[in-house]
């Protein structure tokens, strides 16, 4: 066992602190200037240089860039929700880290503060990356777009879990987390009255043949051994119970693993949409709000680094394995482009109390995890960087 959990507790009240200003404090997207003032102050404190790559997004590195790199990302953005916890330090300005992205940037804030104290055991450079827009899929690929992985030869994240064990660590080697595709339908019919709808084109009554029959992809098309969820959570026509409206919109997702399945699902869904709508005499157009691949962990590297974690928490809270989760993450976008991993930090079980998931509004999280999740990042980043200094 390394010495790092328990240096990362003895700034506790720190990480607890840091973690509560955040809390209070949630914004959207890529407007956060009260986050990111804050985050940046706390750097300086600690003698980190900040470099802007986006909108309200930037790095500080550590280290030696002359030998390997590894990028830590912590994303920063809130929730469009409404708080509805009794936590004294509840959010009251309508939005809510209801993901735990506040924890993400403590416990790489603690990260960033252990690092300095072992900055001579550094045997090549850690980027700390401080990403915003997550929520809406857009802040990975800002960041990547200007540049954020120049040099960096590995990539390492976290995300909250709940329910699951205050301080444990999940890292699973291969799928982690699924693609996630939001898609829109708009269907174009002809508006009639309710009473003669033969005089009509009925978007309605094609909408439902629309979501049925796509339902057919998933139990016909695809083999039942592989996860595949096509959800629709919005379909909107019409005013009036007795109008035949002009035209429909669906709003879905389609979320899957294994990236030719997907790209065979999408295909699919656009001859079935197009075939249905033109069966019933309608026009049908799909559209993708955000398309974000599925989270793949590298089997060796996430195996390496579940050793690394093994000697910071101990066999116990490290899970290596166990099932996959359909929910998604934009550090996708990093990982598909550099070798990483994402591991999950559990802020409490059910047993525990920890009753609402993540995007609940009443969801509350374990601050005792905040330590192990700082622990978790620093000593993976050092020892990997021990590991592959002659590489």
């Amino acid at each position: 066992m390394n010495t790092l959990l328990q240096e990362a507790k003895e700034l506790e009240q720190q990480l607890i602190a840091d973690r509560r200003y955040l809390h209070q404090n949630p914004e959207l997207g890529f407007e956060l200037p009260i986050t990111t003032a804050y985050v940046k102050k706390r750097l300086g404190e600690m003698g980190y240089q900040i470099k802007d790559i986006c909108p309200c997004g930037f790095t500080a590195a550590i280290g030696d860039p002359a030998g390997k790199t590894i990028l830590l990302r912590a994303d920063m953005d809130a929730l469009p929700v409404k708080e509805e916890t009794d936590e004294p330090f509840k959010s009251e300005n309508g939005n809510m880290h209801a993901c735990g992205h506040d924890t993400h940037t403590a416990m790489q804030l603690g990260a960033a503060q252990l690092l300095k104290d072992h900055e001579k055991e550094l045997k090549g450079q850690v980027v700390l990356c401080f990403q915003p827009a997550e929520e809406p899929i857009k802040g990975a690929i800002a960041m990547i777009e200007n540049g954020v992985l120049e040099g960096v030869d590995a990539v390492f994240g976290l995300h909250t879990s709940i329910p699951l064990k205050a301080g444990s660590v999940r890292l699973l080697a291969g799928p982690m987390l699924a693609s996630s595709d939001i898609f829109k339908i708009d269907i174009q019919g002809k508006g009639a009255h309710g009473a003669l709808p033969e005089t009509g084109i009925d978007p309605v009554n094609v909408a439902s043949h629309i979501n049925i029959a796509l339902q057919t992809i998933l139990t016909r098309e695809v083999s039942a051994l592989q996860p595949v969820v096509l959800t629709f959570g919005s379909i909107c026509a019409g005013e009036a119970a007795n109008v035949i409206p002009e035209s429909c919109q669906m709003q879905g997702t389609l979320r899957c693993f294994d990236p030719e399945i997907r790209q065979f699902a999408k295909q699919r869904m656009e001859e079935i949409i197009h075939s249905t709508a033109a069966t019933f005499r309608a026009t049908a157009t799909v559209s993708y709000l955000a398309e974000t691949p599925p989270t793949y962990n590298d089997p060796t590297f996430a195996r390496e680094m579940q050793g690394y974690i093994r000697q910071t928490i101990g066999e116990e809270d490290t899970i290596t394995e166990g099932p996959r989760i359909m929910g998604s993450d934009d550090f996708s976008y990093y990982s598909d482009l550099r070798t990483g991993a994402m591991f999950h930090i559990g802020m409490g079980s059910r047993e525990e109390g920890y009753t609402y998931g993540l995007h609940n509004p009443k969801a509350v999280f374990s601050e005792k995890s905040l330590a192990v999740g700082a622990a978790v990042f620093a000593a993976c980043s050092i020892e990997w960087l021990r590991a592959h200094r002659d590489d």
